[in-house]
């Protein structure tokens, strides 16, 4: 495996002559645990943050993040015709920003999102493309264990004042798989997923399809790790919940791991003999 680190942002790329699916990992702080397991399947991955400064959180802007689309798009490794992405919490409404906004994006995997820009407005072009969809503190509930329950919290995207940050997914020309968790405490995942369904519908499309894991919390990750049932959340600096009941939590991340790599490489079509990690 080779990591070149670029910054706030780092390359994995599996050792072989390639070509490989390339794939954007977005998380909302810096992680590579994916990226790595996901290279070690046979993908060609960049990883990058929502949030690298974590003071920094007033504005985002969506051309460094197409930056890394064109980024993989041209890498001498990159087999795809275009790049899947993966994303899960504050990621998604990236993510989805870059599918509606940015070409070449082919497939996309949402876990536990939104569909809207959740608690800051997004530019792009340096215009500003979304609103920020707000948080309501007084709906914040401490429960007993000290960690706070803001699934209530975020204000409803649907509401007419709301609108203006919803995420224009109709436009985008990838495939979706929508991912959520029944006993996601951080937000109502199922209910934005069931608004981008209806949605994408209304538009006349398919080009989706969707997991829903019962008794599944908010943090749905590569399998094997120890399930977190609550922390310190990045962005609002306070502890909260994020539900799930570890053995059905577990059974998901098991499912999920192995559906995401069909997913991306349905859509993300390479030579089969030669996209293999040589590992």
């Amino acid at each position: 495996m080779i990591i070149t680190y670029l910054h706030e942002t780092f390359v994995v790329c599996v050792l072989g002559e390639g070509p490989f699916p390339a794939v954007l990992d977005l998380g909302t702080f810096m992680s590579e645990k994916r990226a790595c397991l996901l290279a070690n399947k046979g993908f060609l991955v960049l990883t990058i943050a929502v949030f690298s400064d974590r003071q920094n959180m007033k504005e985002i802007h969506l051309d460094p993040f197409k930056e890394a689309v064109d980024f993989l798009r041209h890498h001498p490794k990159a087999g795809s015709k275009g790049v899947g992405i993966i994303s899960r919490s504050k990621g998604t409404d990236i993510a989805l920003s870059l599918a509606a906004f940015v070409p070449g994006v082919e497939a996309l995997v949402w876990i536990n999102g939104t569909s809207a820009s959740v608690g800051t407005p997004l530019y792009y072009k340096k215009q500003q493309i979304l609103s920020p969809l707000m948080f309501d503190f007084s709906k914040v509930i401490a429960t007993k264990s000290g960690a706070n329950l803001i699934k209530y919290a975020t204000e409803d995207p649907l509401e007419e004042k709301n609108k203006g940050s919803l995420v224009p997914i109709e436009r985008a020309k990838s495939q979706f798989l929508f991912v959520a968790a029944e006993d996601d405490l951080n937000w109502d995942s199922k209910a934005y997923m069931d608004e981008m369904v209806e949605r994408l519908k209304r538009h006349g499309k398919e080009n989706f399809e969707t997991v829903f894991y019962p008794g599944a919390g908010h943090l749905l990750e590569p399998p094997y790790g120890p399930f977190c049932s609550s922390a310190l959340h990045g962005m609002l600096s306070f502890s909260v919940v994020w539900g799930g009941e570890p053995r059905a939590h577990a059974a998901a991340e098991i499912h999920l791991w192995k559906k995401i790599q069909e997913f991306f490489r349905t859509h993300l079509s390479c030579d089969a003999a030669q996209a293999k990690a040589n590992l």
